[in-house]
């Protein structure tokens, strides 16, 4: 179903939104939209909510799984605003997650198990969050494939990732008990061309609605 804006689909949304997991994916271009799409709902989310421009073309049988929402994702805060939107929006304790366009959720045992057995487990245990984080991987061949992505022959950048403790201001930056800040891939190599609130890649992805979670301008 398509929607015109995120504004309508809200107003909609009671029944869309009434039992998870649900997946929100953020369609920034066209590089591997379909692909996305399918693993994701492969993966046992319930519904897939796709927030991407007009222009942005999918084959009907696909589209009719997914719930499409008309967003700019590049204006100014335009995903803490959807996600936490939704959020709001959604009934208490729902699952909660969100990527981009050629981002793919990989878990413990996600080829034998969904994602609602990872998310049945981390209930189960009491857990409103995980912390995921995104790996940038690349092309080999950059003349067979232009846009950098590559499925079949994905690289790891062999400068690898790293992470620091987490300081707190409100107690003379100390540690912060099991919050790290994860850093490496694109972002870490072009850190001069980011602003310092952007620089870090760790992201809270996977939570449970109305969990107390809000996302701020910098957390993606």
């Amino acid at each position: 179903m398509r929607y015109a804006g995120l504004r309508e689909f809200l107003a909609k949304a009671q029944t869309v939104l009434a039992k998870g997991p649900i997946a929100m994916i953020f369609v920034e271009d066209t590089v591997e939209v379909d692909t996305a799409i399918r693993h994701h709902l492969d993966s046992g989310f319930r519904s897939l909510l796709l927030f991407a421009d007009d222009e942005i073309t999918l084959p009907q049988p696909l589209e009719a799984l997914i719930h499409r929402i008309t967003y700019n994702v590049h204006d100014d805060d335009a995903i803490p605003q959807a996600v936490n939107a939704v959020n709001d929006a959604a009934p208490a304790g729902t699952w909660l997650y969100y990527c981009f366009n050629a981002e793919y959720l990989f878990f413990p045992f996600c080829e034998t198990r969904t994602i609602g057995d990872l998310l049945t487990f981390h209930t189960e245990e009491r857990r409103d969050a995980m912390l995921t984080y995104v790996i940038d991987l690349y092309a080999g061949d950059l003349s067979q494939h232009p846009n950098g992505v590559s499925l079949e022959n994905a690289h790891l950048d062999r400068s690898g990732y790293y992470a620091l403790a987490r300081k707190d201001p409100d107690r003379n930056w100390e540690a912060k008990d099991r919050q790290l800040d994860f850093f490496g891939g694109l972002r870490w190599r072009f850190e001069e061309h980011v602003t310092w609130t952007k620089r870090k890649i760790d992201r809270i992805s996977l939570f449970r609605s109305r969990a107390g979670l809000r996302l701020r301008p910098d957390f993606t």
